[in-house]
């Protein structure tokens, strides 16, 4: 079969700066095809979220990984943590330790023009850390993540989110934002003084996910091991670890339709669907109503009140829960033997 002829490069003017668009006719969305699913649309697409500063507002100065689809989202997948070294001056880098102790330069996010960068290099999702720079040791953002599991779907994790923890927010003076997340999942952030390390924040949303569990009516579960959630919303409490890294708030997806995780407000959670929000339908949306997340920086939380929560749980016998396979043995973590395999369980 004959190779695809490329279409010409064209020159994009962002905010003043120069960005190449190779190849711009190509498809990345097969389903939508030359009509919406180009490169040119994503592109175009990152270009009006980022200039508009929606997109720029919840990458500006965080180290972030890129995940690109060179060939488009049925190709190969590259999940890149390290910025190339030949790229634009404008592009910047800063340095991040990895749970192997290992360091890497890592983009960051400065500017529009950073981001239309990188969605010519076929970047799909940007997943920035919940940290800045250059104080990569303090998370500024607290994240949960509602993870249906089999059996259940995004209606399920909507109603946990608000049945559940919308009131336990309030109750705890904290203020929440939610977003899709461009799949079956939803998102909530809390903005946090950044004055506590990622074993500290960790361990708040710990204790924030129990207390949902506990009020969930076996809705929602805190079980890191799959055989043991059964029809339920995981709680995905890893998320605040080193590391760990959430789809930013207007980051496209590689589902069929070129899906995007979108904020959305607390009201418009209990009637948005998922599919809503495309490349093609969000910047309309932001025309109409603008960014529910323009405020999420106007209140930093502190993570007393968590941390105490935490505290109490420990008293109850309830410690640590299982690190993500990459990171080392914690102190304090219990067993990463998965509970079926677990001799000792079983002896018990």
């Amino acid at each position: 079969m004959a190779a695809t002829k490329r279409s010409p490069a064209e020159e994009l003017d962002v905010d003043g700066v120069a960005v190449r668009l190779s190849n711009p006719d190509k498809i990345y969305y097969p389903r939508l095809g030359p009509e919406g699913g180009t490169k040119r649309h994503l592109v175009e697409y990152y270009l009006r979220v980022a200039t508009g500063g929606e997109l720029l507002r919840a990458l500006h100065d965080r180290p972030t990984h890129l995940q690109r689809y060179p060939d488009g989202v049925e190709g190969e997948e590259i999940y890149q943590k390290r910025v190339p070294a030949k790229r634009p001056e404008h592009v910047a880098s800063c340095e991040v330790t990895f749970p192997s102790k290992r360091t890497a330069d890592v983009l960051r996010v400065r500017s529009a023009a950073d981001i239309v960068w990188a969605a010519n290099l076929g970047t799909v999702t940007f997943h920035p850390w919940a940290v800045r720079c250059p104080d990569v040791e303090h998370p500024d953002e607290l994240r949960i993540d509602f993870d249906p599991q089999p059996g259940t779907d995004f209606d399920d994790a909507r109603r946990v989110a608000l049945d559940v923890m919308q009131p336990l927010l309030d109750e705890l003076g904290l203020i929440g934002f939610p977003k899709t997340s461009g799949g079956r999942g939803l998102h909530v952030y809390i903005r946090i003084e950044p004055r506590w390390d990622f074993v500290e924040v960790r361990r708040a949303g710990i204790a924030l996910c129990r207390e949902i569990e506990r009020r969930s009516g076996d809705r929602a579960t805190t079980n890191w091991w799959k055989e043991e959630r059964g029809k339920r919303i995981f709680l995905d409490f890893n998320q605040n670890a080193r590391d760990k890294t959430i789809a930013s708030a207007y980051s496209a997806r590689n589902t069929p339709i070129a899906t995007v995780s979108t904020p959305v407000t607390w009201e418009e959670l209990a009637s948005v669907e998922p599919d809503d929000f495309t490349i093609a339908t969000v910047p309309a949306l932001l025309a109409g109503r603008g960014d529910p997340m323009a405020t999420l920086d106007d209140v930093a939380h502190s993570l007393a009140g968590l941390l105490e929560m935490a505290e109490r749980d420990a008293a109850a016998g309830l410690g640590d829960l299982p690190y993500p396979p990459n990171h080392p043995k914690m102190p304090g973590e219990p067993k990463r033997v998965q509970p079926s395999r677990d001799r000792d369980r079983k002896e018990d």
